[in-house]
């Protein structure tokens, strides 16, 4: 790993600039349309090309015996309750788990969901950490540079990692543990805000919900109601 001090303007308070040989080279495949391949089911249509409306997704990868499955939910407003679009794709060719760099494997899949995409989203909702402490990435981080530093990554964990920072705790409902939100190209504050508005009456927003659902197979394929 390169560590170089950011910029004024760049990271603000978010720590280091990471740059990463293996993320590039990621984010030039996907731009060139090399493997993975994946298949690609549409669920409900994407938003038009050229339009000016905010884009968000949440996006989700469920790993099987052979394979992984990841899954994206579109919408344009914090406060919604449906999808604009729903998209899941099948990856065959998944890189093996290994320690401490957990990325290598999720980043793939979920930047072969997002190229199914008619374009990039404003501000895309992981599921788990942007950073894992200072200076040091997780796969929020990951993301943010392997996309060109050009759409928001929020990160939204169920479990507390200690050493993560830095770091919000939102409650939502009438939960008493609450999810730990971190960011970047985005406020941390601000990116909290967000989640805490998102639709639902649960710990869980409904959309975060809905994508986990997807990415594991047990939403029904032809409905996007509730």
């Amino acid at each position: 790993m390169d560590w170089t001090k950011p910029k004024r303007g760049e990271f603000g308070r978010q720590g280091y600039v990471m740059q990463a040989k293996f993320v590039r080279e990621m984010w030039d495949a996907w731009r060139n349309g090399l493997p993975p391949r994946p298949m690609a089911t549409k669920i409900r249509g994407p938003r038009k090309r050229g339009s000016s409306r905010q884009m968000i997704a949440c996006v989700d990868v469920d790993y099987r015996d052979v394979g992984a499955v990841a899954a994206c939910v579109c919408f344009q407003s914090w406060s919604d309750g449906t999808s604009t679009s729903e998209t899941v794709v099948q990856i065959h060719d998944v890189e093996p788990y290994q320690s401490g760099q957990f990325y290598r494997r999720e980043l793939p899949c979920i930047l072969a969901v997002l190229k199914s995409l008619p374009e990039l989203p404003q501000v895309i909702v992981i599921d788990g950490y942007v950073w894992l402490g200072q200076q040091r990435p997780g796969l929020g981080a990951h993301l943010y540079e392997a996309l060109g530093r050009s759409v928001a990554v929020i990160g939204v964990a169920k479990t507390r990692f200690v050493k993560a920072e830095p770091v919000v705790p939102v409650l939502r409902g009438r939960s008493r543990s609450p999810l730990y939100v971190t960011a970047v190209g985005m406020d941390v504050i601000e990116a909290a805000s967000h989640v805490r508005t998102m639709h639902g009456p649960h710990r869980v927003p409904k959309l975060l919900k809905r994508v986990d659902q997807l990415s594991r197979g047990w939403a029904c394929h032809e409905t996007n109601r509730g």
